[in-house]
């Protein structure tokens, strides 16, 4: 099943939302540091709601070790960015893949942006918005990979 990874995000909301996500699919959430926040922080726990414990949750010190842990599980780093050369819908998903997302400020930073064998944006029809909100654009990644590899039944 693809996993969710969070590279250095900002906002507890944000994140305590992808959790939810995450606890109400069964996926697993991996954040790497640093951290906008703390992890005890109030606003990711009240974003998170009661469903904390039905998160399986990974924190990594930094880029580097998440990158030691990747390659012994093994799949493909794929970055979600708003100037990703495919569209989400477009890219075939396969159940090992590890769907990348960076800092609410900044996005995914080109050092991470090089191990990804793919880069995908989300279509926007406004030019003046720049990005979606993270937790949407973490959903909508998840849901369509979910889609493509009939794990929605």
């Amino acid at each position: 099943m693809p996993q969710i990874v969070l590279v250095y995000p900002q906002i507890p909301p944000n994140t305590g939302n992808v959790a939810r996500t995450c606890a109400a699919t069964n996926t697993e959430l991996h954040l790497v540091k640093p951290l906008g926040f703390e992890i005890s922080d109030r606003y990711l726990k009240r974003a998170g709601l009661d469903y904390w414990p039905y998160v399986k949750l990974y924190d990594h010190d930094n880029f580097k070790e998440f990158q030691t842990y990747h390659q012994q599980r093994g799949g493909r780093l794929v970055g979600f960015s708003a100037k990703g050369a495919s569209n989400y819908t477009k890219f075939q998903y396969q159940t090992n893949d590890w769907l990348l997302f960076g800092s609410e400020t900044n996005g995914l930073p080109q050092d991470v942006l090089e191990y990804c064998v793919a880069t995908l944006y989300i279509p926007m029809t406004q030019p003046k918005v720049r990005s979606l909100n993270l937790s949407v654009s973490a959903a909508l990644g998840l849901f369509e990979a979910r889609r493509q590899l009939d794990y929605l039944s």
